[in-house]
């Protein structure tokens, strides 16, 4: 992902090739086990209530309310593993598909517990007893209050734009109601004691709820932990066209694993990893560079304004690399497109910086969109590029200057259509902008005939 905003993610994911070779072939098996065990983990609760003896008499609301309450909360609870970044649960999709399945996913599993509480409500009322915490059983409490913290999160999360939350803020208060919500609601569960009284269904439910928050522990506790041994050290800030800076990072111990060209890595700049404010960006240097490591950042949000304050010799902390938008997953491609806007060339920046250096001389075509040809960033470095690569440069600019003879508006259907030349139209082709852009080009590409395992997106918002 790039620079384009403080929550900055991919989103949009990457769809396999039939041309990538064995990697692609293992992805997909790997890929498969871990769906396997994802739906196993959310049908665990619902596996427990049809162990052992059934509680008799509530009826067929009854039953269907409590197994809904129980799928929700696994759901809920299952966030926690979703954003844990475990590396290899997320390499077969992408991070950025696992983080836009957490946003759907998360819908999901509060639907089904205001379903729980809405059933209950209407069929059974008596069960829930009195809303006034002080005549209530606290379990009734527990769940209500979890209910509560449950619509804020989802709330908080879908709006933070519009709400105008500030990033790093937010994200602490995320965590801190997820944590909340998820042990009241077992905390719920466990008191009610309905499917759950027996002692070894109870020990269960408790291990389960154990289980999401030491995940929790593991994000908050043992990767800072992990990072803090392996520091880097910014080496260099340079200034860059339209408002943006690149950061070279060299480690001053051990690096963070090989990342391959298009990944990306969290930044933690100037900070303990405990703290809040770590933010995703690409990787914009070639492969052959590292272990140091190089950012370009564009000055748009809260944190991407103070870059240009980093002071050469400032620690950082990587959680990386990440990602699957990368043409290594396709050694046999017979060539690539590239189809960039604004700050989105830093990844595809890492692509042909490295496949530069590899000396690949497959055809390659890059579609780059700006607003005005001042702003374009690395002008100068991909007409140097084009000369060691068999690249065809495409600029489109919305306001060109007088003398201006090239492409011109935005990334339209005509442009990219006399841009797809038959030496590049059977690439595998890499979009990376903001999303309008991204979903445009994509269906323009579809239009063309570019089949949908040929076109990889990245895009830059979490939510």
């Amino acid at each position: 992902m790039s620079s384009m905003g403080e929550s900055a993610a991919p989103l949009g994911g990457s769809v396999a090739s039939s041309q990538g070779g064995p990697w692609l072939p293992r992805r997909w098996i790997r890929g498969t086990l871990w769906i396997v065990a994802y739906v196993l983990l959310a049908a665990f609760p619902l596996l427990l209530l049809l162990t052992g003896p059934v509680p008799r008499g509530g009826g067929w609301a009854w039953d269907f309310a409590m197994a809904l309450g129980f799928a929700g909360l696994a759901i809920m609870g299952l966030q926690f593993v979703l954003t844990a970044r475990f590396r290899r649960a997320t390499a077969p999709f992408g991070i950025d598909i696992v983080y836009y399945f957490h946003r759907w996913a998360a819908l999901g599993g509060f639907g089904l517990i205001v379903a729980h509480y809405l059933i209950l409500r209407l069929r059974h009322p008596a069960a829930l007893g009195s809303a006034d915490p002080r005549n209530a059983e606290w379990p009734m409490t527990a769940g209500r209050v979890a209910l509560a913290l449950f619509a804020v999160l989802i709330v908080t999360s879908l709006g933070r734009k519009a709400l105008r939350l500030e990033y790093d803020r937010w994200r602490v208060g995320h965590a801190v109601m997820a944590v909340m919500a998820v042990a009241l609601a077992g905390w719920h569960i466990r008191g009610a004691g309905h499917y759950t009284a027996e002692t070894w269904r109870g020990a269960l439910w408790t291990g389960y709820t154990a289980l999401w928050l030491g995940v929790l522990g593991y994000i908050r506790v043992l990767k800072p932990l992990r990072l803090l041994r392996s520091p880097y050290r910014v080496i260099e800030v340079r200034a860059e066209r339209g408002r943006a800076w690149t950061l070279t990072l060299q480690p001053m111990r051990e690096p963070m694993p090989e990342f391959r060209p298009g990944q990306f890595a969290w930044l933690s700049l100037g900070r303990s990893p405990f703290r809040a404010g770590e933010h995703p960006f690409s990787i914009a240097s070639s492969t052959t560079l590292q272990p140091a490591v190089q950012f370009t950042i564009k000055e748009l949000g809260d944190f991407t304004r103070t870059i240009r304050h980093t002071r050469t010799g400032t620690i950082a902390y990587l959680d990386g690399p990440h990602g699957v938008f990368t043409p290594d997953a396709w050694p046999q491609a017979p060539g690539f497109v590239f189809i960039a806007g604004g700050i989105g060339i830093a990844p595809i920046m890492s692509m042909l910086r490295t496949l530069a250096d590899r000396g690949d001389r497959r055809p390659l075509l890059l579609v780059f969109g700006n607003r005005r040809w001042d702003d374009v960033l690395f002008r100068e470095e991909i007409e140097a590029l084009a000369s060691r690569l068999t690249l065809r440069v495409v600029h489109v600019l919305q306001e060109p200057p007088p003398d201006w003879r090239g492409a011109t508006g935005i990334l339209s259907p005509p442009v990219i259509r006399a841009a797809l030349t038959p030496d590049v139209a059977n690439g595998v082709c890499f979009l990376c902008g903001p999303k309008p852009m991204n979903d445009s080009v994509q269906h323009t590409l579809r239009g063309l005939g570019v089949p949908l395992s040929r076109i990889q997106c990245e895009l830059f918002d979490m939510v």
